[in-house]
C-alpha cells in the first residue's frame, strides 16, 4: 500500500476554479504519477458560483463526477441536460467522441466535485450518459456500488474494467473489502479521516493497493471515500 498525500497533489488556481490533481493533468505533469492501472484522473475541483467549463470535447474516456457540495449542471452533444445535486453522480462514456459543458448553476454558492477518468476496454464505442443519486443511507458504514463494467446491483454500466464504490464512515463503524488476485485497488478520501489496515488517511489522500488481500476500513471521523476495484 502506497499513500498519495493530499499536499503532494498537483495544484491549479484559476480564480473561479481551484483544483487538486492526484495524477498528471493539464499543466501539472509528474511522470511518477500518470495514473494507476486503468484509473487515469482524479481531480478535486472547487468551482465558484455561476462559473464552469464551456463546451469541450472528449474521446475514449470514461468520466464520472461525484458531487460533494452544491450542484453540477451538464449539457452535451447527445442532447442530455441535467442538474446533479450533492450525493449524486453523473457518468459519461465519451466513446467515439462527445462535447459537453459543466457549470455551477448557483450564482452565489461554491460547488465541489471529484472528476474521475477511467480508460475504456474498447475504444470508439457509442457515447452514453447516465446519472445516479446516492442517499446517505446507501453508503452509511458500507460500500455502495455505483459504477461497474456489468451494471450489476443497480449500478451504472461503464466501458472500463472497474467497480467503483462510495462509503461514509464514522464512530465505531467498520467494514472490509477484498482485493482479488490480479486486481489493483485505490482509495480516495473525499472528506474526513479514517484508517485502512491501520494506515491513517485524511481528506484528499489517496491510497494505492497492489496485491491481493482484505482491507479493513475503520476509525472514521466524518469520512467519505471512493473505493476503486481496478484492472491490473
Amino acid at each position: 500500500m502506497t499513500r498519495r498525500p493530499a499536499d503532494a497533489r498537483g495544484k491549479a488556481d484559476f480564480g473561479w476554479l481551484k483544483s487538486a490533481h492526484s495524477f498528471s493533468f493539464g499543466e501539472y505533469y509528474d511522470p511518477a504519477h500518470m495514473g494507476f492501472g486503468n484509473l487515469r484522473v482524479i481531480n478535486d475541483d472547487l468551482v465558484a458560483g455561476g462559473k464552469g467549463f464551456g463546451q469541450h470535447p472528449h474521446k475514449n474516456a470514461e468520466i464520472f463526477s461525484y458531487v460533494m457540495g452544491g450542484a453540477l449542471a451538464h449539457k452535451d452533444s447527445m442532447g442530455n441536460g441535467s442538474v446533479v445535486d450533492a450525493g449524486g453522480v453523473q457518468y459519461m462514456s465519451a466513446g467515439s467522441g462527445v462535447t459537453h459543458s459543466e457549470f455551477n448553476p448557483s450564482e452565489t454558492d461554491e460547488m465541489r466535485f471529484l472528476q474521475v477518468w477511467l480508460l475504456p476496454d474498447v475504444q470508439n464505442t457509442a457515447p452514453a450518459y447516465d446519472t445516479i443519486d446516492l442517499s446517505p443511507a446507501d453508503k452509511d458504514g458500507k460500500l455502495k456500488l455505483f459504477l461497474s463494467h456489468d451494471g450489476r446491483d443497480g449500478s451504472m454500466a461503464t466501458q472500463a474494467d472497474a467497480s467503483v464504490y462510495a462509503a461514509t464512515l464514522r464512530g465505531d463503524q467498520s467494514f472490509t473489502a477484498d482485493v482479488p488476485a490480479g486486481r489493483k485497488a485505490w482509495v480516495q478520501v473525499a472528506d474526513g479521516a479514517l484508517t485502512v489496515n491501520n494506515v491513517a488517511l485524511s481528506k484528499g489522500d489517496g491510497l494505492a493497493i497492489e496485491g491481493d488481500g482484505t482491507l479493513t476500513f475503520a476509525n472514521g471521523a466524518d469520512a467519505e471515500i471512493l473505493f476503486f476495484d481496478l484492472a491490473a
